[in-house]
């Protein structure tokens, strides 16, 4: 084939808003998931059988009747594991694969059924008989706290300045508490697993996960093997949200261990309602704080616990927990700050990573004392958070001792303020409440600043691995995992940038332990940013030995071989990159490189809660407005705005859908997701009959999302882009706050209407009617 083009191209891969790589598959329905994959010939299909009791010692389990049904192959119980009955992400060994003697939550599996098909495995499950012994139980916060506290992990204090100092100083106190409900991921792909043994100790598996090398470990962990014989492949997940970054060790284990003990593939899917039995969420909080401040609303001192729901394992609830400490402050400068965490064991599922990853919880709690302070001061609750962003006064030390040097939240809040028209808009909806007796309006401008990089410092690293081939075709794999975030085509731009050659040139491979070893969890908004910049090092490599023979062969200066689009020139010759991948080979050069990189200048001691956790912030702003109906609490999101900073974007249109879907999924967890348990301590909101994720519907009618276009990271991270998957999440803070402004106008904004979330109608209505009744006592 005759190598193209002869001359430079004008080529342009970065910084351009490009579609979805999988898009037009997700569109068609041609995107193929685990499910879709032909199954080999004589797969097995695993079930789970689950806890009907949320806290007992096992006495007896008959498995007679299942054995017994048709089809089944076998039952698998702990008895069945060759290695290690554990698969907890963290070491702890507090989360078996099956328990031995107890349960700790409803819905916790208890075995798995093998069956010929899945409904035979399914309806065989549902056949065992189970004799508890029931034991105490709590399944919320305050429960677990009248129980003693039992803390599933050590919790973390971060603490600065004079506390005690700061409060005797301050001419006003505000103390509260308040409840943040949890949330389930609802990803639309649900978990699923399928494992196919080879010869010897192989097995390989598909894995819908966001932790590809974490499932490797804890299959080789479950199998007694070590982690080379096991190879975990991802293609794309239809959805994760932090759901599947630990939570799919489990289902991956479990037919790892089926297709092993029988030499047969096995695949492991539930149901929608035992995977949300099952599976870990995002954690409630309920934040007891005391705030310090004065007459013009500038806080003194800030002393509060972050208590949260955690499950009965410890998974991920202290990182998590850490994280809810990290964003206390969110945009806000304390002078004196103390703040716990308080990670308690509930009997209920372990909860885990969502997007955001403690964070949101920790920056409401800071918007509910400035909602506080400003209805106490009679101020619009932006005047409070203007007088209390970080560099207002040159302070710029975060509670765990980072300086803040890359803060533009000033310039992104008052743009935002004045596209969106905040003031006049403000002003109006006051007026139109003054004479609307039934519906009533609110608005409000919230800020975010969101910290970069796990604060698990080891991983904060990735590798990717690039071939070129003969024809200039480029072969990329890294260790990334493709949930619908767009990972991939950005990395892909990243490498067609670096080569000078078009997207179409760039394959995509499927994410694989085999081919990327030791890859980090696909989460903390790193995604880009580590996998982008492996496979930049990678792309750098490959171009040195391709510099060094394009100077040999067309005998010139290495100096004077420039890389251009579409190739290099050689002094005054051009060659087409197929043309010098082919000579290249020839020459015998190396084509293939391992890419590797590691974020620079982070560190943290979490013993004295002190350092740099964050590599950079992302920042944004957001303006709601609502309308309730005062009667029955029904209400509407009505117009959004949004001013988001993603540095110089990689790809504009995928990082405007980032924040649009962030924003809804936050407004979700905000309003409408709701998370119930009842006495017996079994999850009533199981499916979607019970539990309301965003509709369309839902989505603002006027909804204005714009990029902070002049914004480039300080941080030389790929391209001077910045992270987008979790910090829009936080955007939907200014929904709750314009809720508020719309119930606190039954009582002319005079108290503070402190609502809990998610903010449901019901809520509405009970905070409408508790703020009349104050305000008519008054």
């Amino acid at each position: 084939m005759d190598p193209k083009p002869q001359t430079a191209i004008p080529l342009s891969s970065l910084h351009v808003g490009t579609r979805h790589d999988s898009g037009p598959k997700h569109v068609t329905g041609t995107a193929e998931y685990i499910d879709d994959m032909i199954e080999p010939a004589g797969t097995m299909h695993a079930y789970l059988g689950l806890a009907t009791n949320p806290h007992a010692e096992i006495a007896a389990i008959d498995f007679s009747a299942t054995l017994a049904a048709p089809g089944v192959i076998g039952v698998l119980t702990a008895a069945d594991v060759p290695g290690d009955n554990d698969v907890s992400s963290n070491h702890s060994h507090d989360e078996p694969l099956f328990p031995v003697d107890r349960v700790h939550f409803w819905g916790q599996p208890l075995f798995a059924v093998v069956a010929e098909t899945r409904d035979q495995a399914r309806r065989a499950a549902h056949l065992a008989k189970i004799d508890y012994k029931p034991l105490p139980f709590a399944t919320n916060v305050r429960a677990a706290q009248a129980a003693g506290g039992k803390l599933v992990t050590p919790p973390l204090k971060l603490e600065r300045g004079d506390v005690a100092a700061g409060m005797a100083g301050a001419p006003r106190r505000v103390k509260g508490s308040m409840e943040i409900g949890g949330q389930d991921h609802f990803y639309l792909e649900g978990q699923i697993a399928l494992a196919v043994p080879g010869e010897d100790e192989d097995v390989t598996v598909y894995s819908s996960t966001q932790h590809p090398t974490e499932v490797q470990v804890m299959v080789a962990q479950v199998l007694g093997i070590r982690q080379h014989a096991v190879t975990v492949n991802v293609r794309r997940m239809g959805g994760g949200f932090g759901g599947k970054e630990t939570q799919s060790n489990l289902f991956a284990a479990i037919a790892a261990l089926a297709a092993k003990k029988w030499n047969r593939a096995c695949k492991l899917r539930p149901d929608r309602d035992d995977d949300m039995s099952a599976t870990g969420k995002r954690h409630d909080f309920v934040v007891d704080y005391d705030v310090g401040y004065d007459e013009t609303g500038k806080i003194h001192a800030v002393d509060a616990v972050y208590a949260a729901r955690a499950g009965f394992s410890s998974d991920l609830s202290g990182p998590v927990t850490d994280r809810a400490l990290f964003h206390a402050d969110n945009a806000y400068w304390y002078p004196a700050v103390r703040v716990r965490s308080e990670p308690l064991y509930t009997n209920t599922v372990s909860n885990t990573a969502f997007r955001g990853f403690g964070g949101p919880q920790g920056m409401v709690a800071a918007e509910r004392w400035v909602e506080d302070i400003a209805y106490a001061l009679g101020k619009d609750p932006l005047e409070i958070r203007k007088a209390n962003f970080y560099g207002t006064d040159a302070n710029n030390i975060t509670p765990y001792h980072q300086e803040v040097t890359d803060n533009i939240i000033h310039r992104v809040v008052d743009e935002l303020e004045a596209s969106a028209d905040y003031q006049a808009r403000r002003a109006a909806i006051i007026k139109y409440n003054a004479g609307s007796p039934i519906l009533k309006k609110g608005i409000a401008l919230t800020p975010v600043k969101f910290g970069i990089s796990f604060t698990a410092t080891w991983y904060n690293q990735a590798g990717a691995l690039v071939h070129v081939y003969k024809d200039g075709s480029i072969h990329l794999s890294h260790g990334g995992t493709e949930m619908g975030q767009g990972l991939y085509i950005k990395v892909a731009q990243v490498l067609a940038d670096a080569f000078g050659v078009g997207l179409d040139v760039v394959k995509i491979m499927a994410t694989s332990t085999g081919k990327v070893p030791n890859t980090s969890a696909t989460a903390a908004s790193s995604g880009s940013d580590l996998n982008g910049a492996a496979a930049y090092d990678a792309a750098r490599q490959i171009k040195a030995r391709l510099t060094t023979h394009a100077a040999k062969l067309h005998n010139v200066a290495e100096s004077e071989v420039r890389w251009v689009p579409g190739g290099v020139e050689c002094g005054s010759t051009f060659v087409g990159f197929a043309e010098l991948a082919a000579s290249a080979y020839l020459n015998r050069v190396q084509l293939s490189a391992a890419g590797f990189y590691q974020t620079p200048k982070i560190h943290w001691d979490r013993a004295t809660g002190r350092g740099r956790p964050f590599y950079y912030y992302a920042y944004g702003a957001s303006v709601s407005e609502v309308t309730i109906d005062t009667l029955t609490g029904e209400y509407t999101v009505d117009r959004v705005d949004i001013l988001h900073d993603v540095g110089h974007s990689l790809n504009p249109a995928i990082d405007i859908g980032q924040i649009e879907g962030g924003f809804v999924q936050g407004m979700g967890w905000l309003t409408t997701e709701e998370l119930v348990w009842d006495d017996k301590g079994q999850l009533r909101t199981k499916a979607p009959s019970t539990y309301k994720i965003p509709l369309a519907s839902d989505v603002p009618p006027v909804f204005n999302v714009k990029l902070a276009e002049w914004s480039e990271n300080v941080e030389p991270t790929v391209g001077r882009s910045k992270a987008v998957g979790e910090p829009p999440f936080m955007l939907a803070m200014s929904v709750v706050e314009a809720l508020s402004m719309a119930v606190a106008s039954v009582a002319d904004y005079t108290i503070a209407p402190r609502l809990n979330t998610p903010i449901t109608p019901e809520r509405v209505l009970m905070g409408v009617q508790r703020l009349a009744q104050e305000h008519k006592q008054a």
